[in-house]
Formats: C-alpha cells, sequence, structure tokens
C-alpha cells in the first residue's frame, strides 16, 4: 500500500486483536486499502456487511483524526459506545451531549488523542468545531461520510448543510501544512448509479474507487398485497402480524400520525408495541430502540426516522403499511429484516392501481410531488431575489428557510460552494427536474421482484432470472 507505513500483516493482526477475526469478508479488505492509500472511495454495501469497520479500522491505523459524519445521534451513539468499550480513541459531539462531554471531546482534539470523531454535518459547519478543526496542528486523515444516502434524500430540502460538504476538503486543506492530503469515503447500504453520481459530484470525489456489493438475499421473501380500503389493509396488517405471534418485526408506515393510530389500533388487539417517529425526544427514542432491542417490544410502528444503525439479527418480518416514497428507502428498510440469515417475510400494502376504490396511496404521492413543484417554485423566486454572492448566514437571518433555498439552488446546478460558508449563483434560472416512479412501477411490477431491484441498482442479472423468493416468482 502506497504512501502508507503499515504492512499489510499489521493491518490483519490489528483486525484481530480488535476484533477478534482472522480474515476480512469480500470487499472489506480492499476498501480499507484503499483508504488506508489515502484514495476516495464510494461503496456500497447491503446492511450487515461490516461497513463501518471498513473506515474504523484504516483510521485506528493512522496519527490524526478521521471525521465520521453520521446523521442520527442514535447511530452515533451506537457506533462511538461499541469502540469505547474496546478502549479505543473515539468520541463524538451532538446536541444531547452535556457540557461536560462536550469540553471533554474539544480536550481530545486538542492534546490529539483521538483517532475517530463522530459528528453531524450541522456540528461539522458548527462556528467552534471549525475553528477547532482547521487549526494547522490538528492533522486530519479522512472525512467518512456514513449513510451517504441522507445526502442524496435530506440535503436538498431537510438537511441542507449536506450539501455543503464538497466545499469541507479545499477549505479545511487551506489551513494545513503543505502536502497535506484528505481523503473522503462515502458509505451506505442503497444507492442506485444516479444516487451515486449524486454523492461523487456533491462530494467532489477525485477519481474515486467504487465498491458495490449485490443487495440480493435469498432469507428476504417480498410480496406485495392490494388492499381495496383502508379496514382492508388494516386487516391484511393484522393477517402478517399474527402470522408471527412471538416473532420480532418492523411496521413502517408514513407519517407521525399514522404510527401514533396504528400503534394504537395494535395495541386495542393485545400487541407489544409502540410507536416510533421523529416528534418524539431524544430520550424516549433511545427507550424504545432499548425496549425493542430487547423483545420487551415486539415491534414497532415506525416512521423511516428508526433503524439506521439498529442492528437486531433476529428480526423475521418488515411490513410497509404504505410503500415509501423511494426505492432506496425500501431497500434499507426491508435490509433490517432477516440480519441473521433466517427466513424473513417482507410485505408491502398497496392500493390497487388505479386509485379509483382507495385514494389513499395516490393521495400520499401526489402531496409529495406537491410539496416537490412548490419548492422547485421558490428556488425559481429566490434565484432572481438573492445577491450573486453570498454567505449562508446572510441569506438564513433574511429569508426565512434561506439555507434549504441554497440547497435547493445547488441541487438544481445553479449555485456553487465557494466554502462552506460563502456561495455563487452560477444561474438565476432554474431547471425542474422530474420525479421518479421507481417504487410504483415495482410495486405493481408483474416480473420478478428481486430482478426489478438488482437492475435499480445497477446491477445485472441473466436474462429470464427469477428469484424464487418473490410473490410473483411464486406465482409462476
Amino acid at each position: 500500500m502506497s504512501g502508507n507505513s503499515q504492512t499489510w500483516s499489521a493491518v490483519v493482526q490489528s483486525f484481530e486483536n480488535i476484533w477478534g477475526y482472522t480474515q476480512f469478508r469480500y470487499p472489506q479488505g480492499e476498501i480499507i486499502g484503499a483508504i488506508l492509500d489515502g484514495q476516495d472511495t464510494v461503496v456500497v454495501m447491503p446492511t450487515g456487511g461490516g461497513k463501518s469497520i471498513c473506515f474504523q479500522l484504516p483510521a485506528l491505523l493512522q496519527e490524526g483524526l478521521t471525521l465520521v459524519i453520521s446523521p442520527l445521534v442514535a447511530l452515533m451513539e451506537n457506533q462511538v459506545g461499541e469502540l469505547l468499550e474496546k478502549n479505543l480513541p473515539a468520541a463524538r459531539l451532538h446536541s444531547e451531549l452535556s457540557k461536560a462531554e462536550r469540553s471533554a471531546t474539544l480536550g481530545q482534539i486538542d492534546s490529539r488523542t483521538l483517532r475517530l470523531l463522530y459528528l453531524s454535518p450541522e456540528t461539522l459547519l458548527s462556528p467552534v468545531i471549525w475553528e477547532k478543526l482547521r487549526q494547522p496542528q490538528v492533522k486530519i486523515n479522512g472525512l467518512i461520510l456514513d449513510e451517504a444516502h441522507c445526502l442524496v434524500q435530506w440535503g436538498d430540502n431537510f438537511r441542507p448543510a449536506y450539501r455543503r460538504l464538497g466545499a469541507v476538503r479545499p477549505a479545511l486543506l487551506q489551513y494545513k501544512p503543505e502536502g497535506t492530503k484528505i481523503a473522503i469515503a462515502a458509505f451506505t447500504a442503497t444507492a442506485n448509479p444516479d444516487a451515486q453520481k449524486i454523492m461523487v459530484d456533491v462530494l467532489k470525489l477525485e477519481n474515486p474507487r467504487s465498491f458495490l456489493v449485490n443487495p440480493y438475499r435469498d432469507n428476504l421473501h417480498i410480496k406485495a398485497r392490494i388492499c381495496l380500503s383502508p379496514y382492508c389493509r388494516r386487516k391484511n396488517l393484522l393477517k402478517v402480524v399474527k402470522s408471527h405471534p412471538i416473532e420480532s418485526g418492523l411496521v413502517y408506515v408514513r407519517s407521525r400520525k399514522e404510527s401514533q393510530y396504528i400503534s394504537g389500533w395494535l395495541e386495542s388487539h393485545n400487541y407489544r408495541t409502540k410507536p416510533y417517529h421523529a416528534g418524539l425526544s431524544p430520550s424516549d427514542r433511545r427507550y424504545l430502540e432499548k425496549q425493542w432491542l430487547e423483545n420487551n417490544l415486539q415491534f414497532i410502528v415506525c416512521t423511516s426516522a428508526f433503524g439506521m444503525g439498529i442492528n437486531k439479527p433476529d428480526v423475521r418480518w418488515v411490513i410497509h403499511y404504505q410503500a415509501p416514497l423511494y426505492l432506496c428507502d425500501y431497500l434499507q428498510e426491508i435490509g433490517r429484516g432477516g440480519r441473521d440469515g433466517k427466513e424473513t417475510e417482507v410485505v408491502t400494502l398497496m392500493s390497487e392501481p388505479t386509485g379509483w376504490i382507495d385514494k389513499s396511496d395516490r393521495q400520499k404521492e401526489n402531496f409529495f410531488r406537491a410539496q416537490s413543484r412548490q419548492q422547485y417554485q421558490q428556488a425559481s423566486h429566490m434565484a432572481r431575489l438573492i445577491p450573486g454572492e453570498g454567505t449562508v448566514e446572510d441569506i438564513s437571518k433574511a429569508y426565512p428557510g434561506g439555507a434549504i433555498v441554497l440547497s435547493l439552488l445547488h441541487s438544481y446546478n445553479s449555485l456553487e460552494w465557494l466554502d462552506p460558508f460563502r456561495y455563487r449563483l452560477t444561474s438565476k434560472k432554474v431547471k425542474n427536474r422530474i420525479g421518479d416512479k421507481e417504487m410504483s412501477n415495482y410495486l405493481y411490477a408483474r416480473g420478478c421482484r428481486w430482478a426489478y431491484l438488482l437492475s435499480a441498482f445497477g446491477f445485472k442479472t441473466n436474462t429470464g432470472w427469477r428469484c424464487g423468493h418473490c410473490d410473483n416468482c411464486g406465482r409462476r
């Protein structure tokens, strides 16, 4: 491995000393080698494939600090907690820490005793942390974007700091000694070719190596069931739940309101369940996660806010009470079932395709598409109002939701980042994007469902290949 003092035998030995394994699972070794060599990388590896080790081990083997950009406090707490249990030099920074904990982590940065620092994109770009990390004496080896699909799904209109991450490396290098290199690696369980391109473009990756692992899992038996009314949908949900009387599962819904309603309805049928959504306090979310992991709750009725970084091997069933908006979300969420390799039932409930009998799915899809049109109109309007150059801070003070508008303009290729805090408009005209219908096409497809999924995520199958583990194959 060029540019690194570690011999491969020392890497393998450290792997065994820390995690107890004597061999890497493909392509862990190749990814670790690329990161140690300072190469930019894109890693798409199914849930449970051992992604974290691929960036944790290189960080621990090098002098200096590796920044891990993580989307959720739960994810940071789980990963850092596991590292600290092994007495490894890792820490996290997030809004739920006490002042004492925060000060202790900042002190570790000053004393250069850390190897891994987990933080959100918003924390990374906060004034105090940015000032600390840009100091010349703070050596930074790499920037890891964990759960990188969040950049694609959230960066436009929910967490705009993600769209500014591509300006981080050049901005940091201005303050570091000459010859400093900072590698960037994006890790996710699901990203189709379009999402991979967005990651490469937004993060400004330089000749990245790509590691794409086929997401097919023959223990996941996937089905879609048409429901002709809300009553029919609840009846189908109850049928699946009853078929797994004591086995752990997950029920995914689209909204906070539905998570509360469906959970209450199932509790009235004497099931051990609770709602989980982004409106809960952090302590309540941690409590529910713990209750589910310890089997005090049989299942959770949750929005997409639940799941990332929570590892429960024995989930025997996953139900989507409504289909998610994106195929990427779907693959992420079904991947939380059957991590132990045992047979797992995956069911999506949906309206009939015309939407004449039950309009609920079509209404939700139209609602989200109307939101997209509104955002486009807002971005087009704001592009004519804001200065050609400026700062995120000034725009946020002058216009409500200004930071989100800037990220939208960036996603429409009408804006570039001069650094993580300053922008320049490249066009006053905003080109509209056409929303995809991959999820709908998948649900109503007549061919093999796994073949459709693999094709959508860039993996080829032989002509006529059938999985034998989906409802469409079963009907044949």
